[in-house]
């Protein structure tokens, strides 16, 4: 097996944790409710947001907009206690199971996914 085999196999595979960032640093990482399974949110992480989560226990993600780490409810308080983390094969995506201290978009709904989309546009998704 060549190195590159050899590293494929580790990440898909082995127990080491191997993120796999993209060209701009970041990965995607889905939110979803620990005990309801409910989808939250999607944001996305660098390395310092990933650290800085398993660290505190609370989510942490790095904000395109404004360029930076964000705490998630650093100014509404409605923070992710993150029970679980979940990374997918090749490690380029994660999941946390949070429990949510507030709503977790900021319209104030409960998920920032709460639109359903038909052949018609968008509607008011059913929870």
């Amino acid at each position: 097996m060549s190195d590159s085999q050899n590293s494929a196999a580790e990440r898909e595979q082995g127990s080491a944790f191997m993120p796999k960032f993209d060209a701009a640093g970041l990965l995607s990482a889905v939110v979803q409710h620990a005990q309801t399974k409910q989808i939250l949110m999607v944001a996305f992480m660098d390395r310092e947001a990933l650290d800085k989560t398993r660290e505190t226990g609370v989510a942490h993600f790095h904000s395109r907009s404004r360029g930076r780490l964000w705490k998630k409810g650093e100014s509404s308080g409605h923070v992710l206690e993150v029970e679980d983390i979940l990374v997918d094969c090749d490690q380029d995506a994660i999941v946390l199971k949070a429990l949510p201290k507030g709503p977790t978009c900021h319209t104030g709904a409960v998920s920032c996914f709460y639109r359903s989309l038909d052949k018609n546009g968008l509607h008011p998704a059913e929870e």
